[in-house]
């Protein structure tokens, strides 16, 4: 997907022998990807585990109720991954001024915004792979 993603212009997507999609890497991802990853670090500056525990667990409200169709897709120590799904009116500005805000109320260390790869959009069609029926 890489390699698709540096060399092609246009790209298209068949399923079962049907055409799904056709377009641009960036038409494609914006249309059938799946929103935002969000990644945050957090900072722990006390060494209380009830205390770091209490500021996970705030870090994880801001961002449900910031984001409704969030989800917490893996969290180790103090890396979060959130997946934050397409949701009307949400743009690239609003979700980073969302994190910005919310860094020096959360402690954030370090945070990335991406949008869904490449391949994930072509691993949501391929779900829709079907095994070929014998005769």
């Amino acid at each position: 997907m890489e390699e698709c993603e540096a060399l092609c212009t246009r790209m298209a997507v068949m399923v079962n022998g049907r055409f799904q999609c056709l377009g641009s890497n960036q038409h494609l991802k914006t249309k059938f990807g799946e929103g935002y990853s969000l990644s945050i670090k957090l900072r722990f500056r006390v060494t209380d585990e009830a205390a770091r525990l209490a500021q996970t667990q705030a870090l994880m409200q801001y961002v449900s109720s910031t984001f409704p169709d969030s989800q917490l897709n893996d969290k180790r120590n103090a890396l979060f991954h959130f997946r934050i799904g397409r949701t009307p009116g949400l743009t690239w500005a609003r979700l980073f001024g969302a994190v910005e805000r919310a860094r020096s109320t959360y402690d954030i260390d370090d945070y990335s915004v991406s949008q869904t790869s490449l391949e994930q959009v072509f691993v949501r069609f391929a779900r829709m792979q079907r095994e070929p029926q014998e005769n």
